[in-house]
């Protein structure tokens, strides 16, 4: 809910790279993945808290002999390595352009072996201020059918301070000497208005910088009361110049929603332009239903149009690449373009890729489809720099070449 051999040798089938083997796609297949062919059943939130119940173990105790081989054994199963993969933007040298995206590891818990899953980042959060329980439950549901999942969790999180001793914790190496980029997730705090909202992603910002590869302020979720006022040009400038003002700030990005519109974005593009911000991801989870208003969710027995939330995961795909495409065509090609949304397969990653995007994240996809993802995405992102006479991901960023 991230090789040193598998990586360039698999062979293609005409439906894509084959699925890397192992013990832990094995598993997953057998055990896991079936568990999620339905709406019902086990709890969607159970099942993120007890992976990251045992990760946040394995975090902790990485260095221990039993420990590291079976990490190693992870990384050797699900690991890219290939120079064609490498890029460094933002100051931040990404050894594959595929991340975690927030809202899995909310605390950081795992922010020691997310390297391991294959991933050349990870972003961890939404962290706010204060500490907060989130939202009621039932606050997580599967759309099994449409490999998409509707949540309004609510920044649930521990708060910067308790965020900031799991992370040391962990004894981390420092930033720039990572095997995986880490970048945190801000949010604001439920309890701070609008008015005060700068000062309080400053304190959370401040209190983590040191430990950020980069730092992402989130003003997207649709599921603090306000939060997405802050995308407003005024509004967002405002938060923007009270973060730089930090000292040691990390390169900062900022997370939009797909639900703007075709001028809010590109209002958006000149600010991150204007203010030097270190990029844009695009996009969080829509309010819109996309066509799925009648979805009935076994967890509530209301339809998608009744129930408050974001909606992930497939259905958001055509929609996360139109926003990339406008900031693409607004921005230019010099700033960074993080794609994220509906990324399930290697055709999706490449499909955003070729569209503008520097890097990709998976949350919603990654789920459904399990570890093996990782390899499966970066083989395939592989296979079309070889097709296209590419030589390195860079220059695929923004190509238009279609999937072949």
């Amino acid at each position: 809910m991230e090789q040193d051999d598998p990586g360039g040798d698999a062979t293609r089938s005409p439906e894509g790279p084959a699925a890397p083997s192992g013990v832990t796609t094995s598993f997953y297949r057998r055990f896991v993945g079936p568990l999620l062919l339905q709406d019902e059943g086990a709890d969607a939130e159970r099942l993120s808290q007890l992976t990251l119940a045992t990760l946040a173990q394995v975090s902790l105790r990485r260095d221990w002999p039993l420990v590291r081989d079976t990490l190693q054994g992870l990384a050797a199963e699900l690991q890219v390595r290939d120079a064609r993969l490498e890029q460094t933007l933002f100051g931040c040298r990404f050894s594959n352009p595929l991340g975690l995206a927030a809202g899995f590891d909310k605390n950081g818990v795992a922010a020691g072996v997310w390297d391991r899953f294959g991933f050349g980042f990870a972003e961890l959060g939404t962290v706010t201020w204060q500490a907060q329980a989130g939202n009621p439950r039932p606050r997580l549901f599967r759309l099994a059918a449409e490999r998409a999942a509707l949540n309004r969790m609510g920044f649930n999180n521990d708060g910067a301070q308790a965020v900031r001793r799991t992370l040391e914790r962990q004894a981390l190496p420092p930033p720039g000497r990572r095997p995986a980029v880490l970048g945190l997730n801000i949010g604001k705090s439920r309890s701070a208005s609008l008015e005060l909202a700068p000062d309080d992603y400053a304190s959370s910002l401040a209190l983590l910088a040191p430990l950020a590869d980069y730092a992402v302020i989130n003003v997207s979720s649709p599921n603090t009361p306000g939060l997405r006022d802050l995308q407003e040009e005024s509004q967002l400038r405002r938060l923007v110049e009270r973060l730089r003002r930090l000292p040691a700030c990390p390169p900062l990005l900022v997370k939009i929603a797909p639900d703007l519109e075709d001028d809010a974005i590109d209002a958006i593009a000149r600010l991150a332009y204007e203010e030097g911000l270190a990029g844009v991801i695009a996009v969080n989870t829509s309010q819109h239903r996309l066509g799925l208003e009648e979805r009935r969710l076994a967890g509530s027995g209301l339809t998608l149009a009744e129930e408050a939330g974001g909606l992930s995961g497939r259905p958001l795909r055509p929609r996360a690449l139109e926003v990339l495409r406008r900031l693409r065509a607004t921005a230019g090609p010099a700033l960074p373009l993080i794609g994220v949304g509906g990324i399930d397969s290697a055709e999706a990653a490449w499909e955003r890729i070729a569209a503008g995007a520097s890097l990709v994240q998976v949350y919603t996809g990654w789920i459904y489809e399990g570890p093996a993802l990782v390899p499966q995405i970066l083989q395939g992102l592989l296979r079309q720099l070889d097709h296209h006479g590419l030589r390195t991901i860079g220059e695929a960023v923004g190509c238009g070449q279609p999937w072949a």
